[in-house]
């Protein structure tokens, strides 16, 4: 059995991103991957800058890959009304395959140990825990980071709450070719769902999109739905018309879940869209990756040069603080799907935003936060 200190589960954005904190204070760390670099993810690609200066600490910055700077913000109702304002701290756009590539790149480079293999399960016992693989390798550890997506065979194993509840909703994303301002981040609303749209590097377009199985199950596929439902709303619709997909195909996940999950269970610290997935309409769950891994962190810095004294503490303090960081962005994001899912309210809405339009850079203040602190 290999010895460890810390073992991330899932090498995505928020498990690279505590493996490179970790190891940068000296901590030895494994990431296990079950997907080999670079990849596509279905995901929206858009990063508030609020993680920016705690990105380059970490001796990665974005804008090197030629990432989008960010700087306005579009929504537009199913009805087609549209909103603008500027973003208050801005972002960028970056593909998850140049992302999680370039972050695994520079992991390797400090001294982390990424393992391309599958977790089937994970034993606490005595105050350790053991990671057994699909390969049939085991792995031990002080600390394990649960950082391995939205939703997982592993969760069934760890006997999770919301992975026994019902998750009605699918995403489906692809890159194009065509014209869109590479400073603009958009949402599209649409009957049982929400489109993103922005800029990323290669000046392709991301465009990521969340549906209802009850809106999409009435349709045959993609392109159906696609003509019938999305294509009500007509700036959105003009955007596909008049862009050439890269993609062979569009990706699709599903049995997305927006149910509240627990930070900690199992003694695990969840990080990412593992602890809790933000509604796409709030557009930030990256941000809150970066901003969660860096939390999980933290308290295992501390812990293991004994300024948290014991695992007890460790849990506590790492739930605190991410339900202090999170908790509330998460609700409003649950409210605003909500209401933004009764048409006739939406358009109320929407011309409350119209004659009173510094609200809608507040609620982007309160779904964002604000600039992290860098690693010190």
């Amino acid at each position: 059995m290999l010895q460890n200190k810390v073992i991330v589960l899932g090498g995505g954005l928020a498990g690279l991103v505590s493996a490179l904190h970790l190891a940068k204070k000296g901590i030895p760390v494994t990431v296990i991957e079950k997907n080999q670099y670079p990849k596509h993810k279905v995901c929206g690609e858009y990063i508030s800058n609020e993680v920016l200066p705690y990105l380059q600490s970490l001796g990665f910055n974005p804008l090197v890959f030629q990432a989008k700077k960010i700087t306005h913000f579009t929504l537009t109702t199913s009805n087609n009304k549209t909103l603008e304002t500027q973003l208050p701290l801005g972002g960028f756009g970056i593909s998850r395959y140049t992302l999680d590539f370039e972050l695994a790149k520079k992991a390797k480079e400090i001294g982390v140990e990424i393992i391309e293999d599958t977790v089937v399960d994970v034993h606490f016992e005595k105050d350790s825990f053991t990671v057994q693989t699909k390969r049939n390798k085991k792995y031990s550890a002080a600390i394990v980071i649960g950082a391995y997506g939205k939703r997982s065979n592993l969760d069934v194993n760890l006997e999770r709450g919301f992975i026994k509840k019902t998750s009605p909703f699918l995403a489906v994303k692809a890159h194009y070719r065509g014209d869109f301002p590479e400073d603009q981040v958009s949402l599209y609303n649409f009957k049982g769902g929400y489109c993103g749209v922005s800029k990323i590097e290669n000046d392709h377009i991301n465009i990521c999109y969340i549906a209802s199985y009850n809106s999409f199950k009435k349709y045959k596929n993609i392109d159906d739905f696609q003509s019938n439902i999305i294509s009500k709303n007509k700036p959105l619709q003009t955007i596909l018309e008049h862009s050439e997909l890269v993609f062979s195909k569009p990706l699709t996940i599903s049995q997305i879940s927006f149910a509240k999950k627990n930070p900690v269970e199992n003694h695990i610290l969840f990080c990412g869209d593992t602890a809790g997935l933000i509604h796409p309409l709030c557009g930030n769950g990256m941000a809150m990756a970066i901003h969660a891994a860096k939390i999980a962190s933290e308290q295992i810095v501390d812990y293991f040069n004994g300024k948290i004294q014991s695992r007890v503490q460790l849990e506590k303090t790492y739930e605190l603080e991410w339900r202090k960081a999170f908790e509330k962005r998460l609700g409003m994001g649950r409210r605003l799907s909500i209401l933004f899912r009764m048409n006739y309210f939406s358009e109320f809405i929407t011309l409350g935003l119209q004659l009173f339009p510094w609200i809608l850079p507040l609620i982007i203040r309160r779904t964002h936060g604000k600039y992290l602190s860098p690693l010190k």
